[in-house]
């Protein structure tokens, strides 16, 4: 089903890439991406040979009726790997863990280091969390990944893709062997993803915001509220100077 969905997708929207020879031919490596919209999940295991295997809410494989049947075909063919967000430590730790299965058995697994999609094409800082516990428990190699222009096919909340050539740049493997077994050092677990942040803004020429893109987002919302709020209230203020309203 990969190879069907990949070549559909690379038949309708063209798909350049640069660095597919960082891509190691076999072996286990992380591949670290930004995050510009829904469908970077589909188009870079599009271009690659290899098996990606990226993490997805077990809501999606569980949904009732044939919808859910057909959601949950659906990411188990482009290599989506269902975690279950219960539970004491939620979802972050079953993350690490299902990526630490995926490299022990060899494979590739796809992360993206700032947690979230962006919310206005720029580059987040990266959670500590997850890529780089991975990285130092494994000592697998951290291939940085850049997306480009996939926010403009699929921008959040728009549901049919608009047909425009994305982009896909592999930067080359970073190796942080000499931290292996280091993955509860805070202070290593930022610096590792902090190198690997700087890599990916270089590949893709996104500019950089140094704080999450979680608090962006929610700076965001609270702006469009206090917006919608002061425009209610001039709105409100306008009807009883015309007495329309008391």
């Amino acid at each position: 089903m990969k190879f069907s969905i990949g070549g559909s997708l690379k038949l309708a929207f063209r798909p350049w890439v640069e660095g597919l020879e960082n891509i190691p031919a076999e072996g286990p490596a992380i591949l670290a991406s930004n995050h510009l919209s829904f469908s970077d999940s589909f188009f870079l295991p599009a271009v690659l040979d290899r098996k990606v295997t990226f993490i997805a809410k077990a809501e999606y494989f569980t949904s009732p009726g044939v919808k859910g049947k057909l959601t949950a075909a659906f990411f188990k063919g482009v290599g989506q790997l269902p975690v279950d967000r219960s539970g004491a430590r939620g979802a972050g730790e079953a993350a690490i863990q299902s990526g630490i299965k995926v490299i022990e058995a060899g494979e590739l697994f796809g992360i993206y280091p700032e947690g979230t999609r962006s919310p206005d094409g720029r580059l987040y800082r990266g959670k500590p969390g997850g890529l780089a516990r991975v990285a130092l428990a494994t000592g697998a190699p951290v291939i940085p990944v850049a997306m480009i222009d996939t926010e403009k096919i699929q921008p959040p909340g728009k549901v049919v893709p608009k047909l425009m050539r994305p982009g896909i740049r592999i930067g080359k493997p970073l190796d942080f062997s000499r931290y292996h077994g280091m993955d509860n050092d805070r202070f290593i677990l930022r610096s590792v993803t902090d190198e690997v942040m700087y890599e990916i803004m270089k590949l893709s020429g996104q500019e950089y915001v140094d704080i999450y893109a979680t608090a962006a987002k929610r700076q965001i919302a609270d702006a469009e509220k206090a917006e919608k709020a002061a425009k209610a209230e001039k709105a409100e203020k306008g009807e009883k100077a015309d007495g329309t309203s008391e």
